[in-house]
């Protein structure tokens, strides 16, 4: 039985099952790359709902885990040489689970560093951009009356789906074959047409490969049950 009692994270939110990876994390599109990878490569994991309105990862247990207070972060009780590893950061998360299991990152160099760089694209443009945007458009940005900066992010979020745009020509998924490359990406756009209600705003009739990517994307069991975890109370 593996013992996560030397993390602080585990008073505040006990493993019932520690020999399982254990998810922090609430259902946002940077959540969702997590629980959604973890459903496409089948490992074992315990979810825990971590509630961001209710300031829950600003709490000494959660920062004992992931000091800059975001969410998601996992422990892995069997992580390398059979001792538990805690990570933060989604884009880490993804890498190392691929590399656990030997799924969604090929193995061929030149693909692997491929798939890293559109995994960066998200990590460094399309999430903050699109988050930007929705501050701006849906919630409390929506006020100012100066639109510069809710036009700022318009412009710069239909420009990174032209880049899309244009690197899905010929291709299902964004690096040939599905990848963390699509999984860090999928709820992002989902989200900057649904929850975000931006779809209009940024054009994005004008993107159909885009279009067409998030459909097939959606329509993966995995990445639909991804999307659903933790399950909010």
């Amino acid at each position: 039985m593996s013992d996560l009692s030397a993390f602080p994270i585990n008073q505040r939110w006990p493993a019932q099952h520690p020999d399982r990876i254990q998810l922090y994390s609430l259902p946002t599109p940077n959540g969702v790359k997590v629980s959604i990878m973890l459903e496409e490569v089948g490992l074992a994991y315990e979810p825990h709902l971590i509630d961001i309105t209710a300031n829950e990862t600003w709490g000494p247990e959660f920062l004992s885990l992931n000091p800059n207070g975001k969410i998601p972060a996992i422990i892995d009780p069997d992580g390398p040489g059979g001792q538990p590893l805690a990570l933060f950061e989604t884009g880490a998360i993804l890498i190392y689970l691929a590399e656990k299991t030997g799924q969604l990152l090929s193995a061929d160099p030149a693909t692997r560093y491929q798939t890293i760089q559109w995994l960066m694209f998200q990590m460094g443009a399309v999430g903050p951009m699109f988050g930007q945007l929705g501050f701006f458009h849906r919630f409390a940005g929506r006020d100012y009356e100066d639109k510069r900066p809710r036009d700022r992010y318009v412009a710069e979020s239909r420009r990174l789906l032209g880049v899309l745009e244009t690197q899905l020509d010929g291709r299902d998924w964004i690096v040939g074959d599905y990848s963390i490359a699509d999984v860090a990406t999928l709820g992002w756009v989902r989200n900057l047409i649904g929850f975000y209600e931006a779809g209009e705003i940024v054009g994005f009739k004008d993107f159909p490969r885009v279009a067409a990517w998030l459909e097939r994307g959606l329509a993966r069991p995995a990445v639909q049950r991804g999307l659903e975890i933790p399950a909010r109370h």
